[in-house]
This record gives C-alpha cells, sequence and structure tokens, in this order.
C-alpha cells in the first residue's frame, strides 16, 4: 500500500521512545500505518513540519486530521475516542 493509499501515516524517527510507544498502541488496536522516516529522509522533515506545525516526533494523521504526538493519540484512546476513528477509516478503505 502507498502512503496516498493509506489512512494513517506516522512520521517518526528509529531512536524515539515516543514513536515506538505510537506505533505499538497503533498495532494494539490491529492499525495498519505507513511509516515516514524523517531520518533515513531528511527532506520529509519540512513536510511534517508543514502538515502539523510542529517539529517533534511522532506526527500523526488518521484520514484527513492531525492527530498530533504520541500524547495526543493516548489520550484519545483513553476518551474512547480512538477506535471510533480508526473504524471509520478501515471500512472507508474496504
Amino acid at each position: 500500500m502507498t502512503e496516498e493509499s493509506h489512512p494513517i501515516v506516522i512520521y517518526s524517527s528509529p531512536f524515539c521512545g515516543f514513536c515506538a510507544a505510537a506505533k505499538k498502541l497503533l498495532t494494539s488496536k490491529h492499525a495498519e500505518y505507513f511509516e515516514i522516516d524523517i531520518m533515513a529522509n531528511p527532506d520529509r522533515r519540512a513536510e511534517m513540519i508543514k502538515r502539523s506545525g510542529r517539529r517533534t516526533v511522532p506526527q500523526i494523521f488518521i484520514a484527513t486530521r492531525h492527530i498530533g504526538g504520541y500524547d495526543d493519540l493516548k489520550a484519545l484512546d483513553t476518551a474512547g475516542e480512538l477506535e471510533p476513528l480508526l473504524d471509520s477509516v478501515a471500512s472507508s478503505s474496504n
């Protein structure tokens, strides 16, 4: 699946604990995501900043919605809003 066709995109870095935690949380929800490693692709960092307005990783997008970082993703999960959001993008991509 290509980045353009994937409903979940995460900008990350291999040495980022919060990135690992975000990917673990998404994986625990059986959510497939497209990962953009900004260390391997440094030109993508500027793209991430432009899209999110933030300089830190991870930056997570679900469909066209900017979720934010791991804390934002975890807060959505704690509020019970993450699974319905993931379900909505899963059903729209089928």
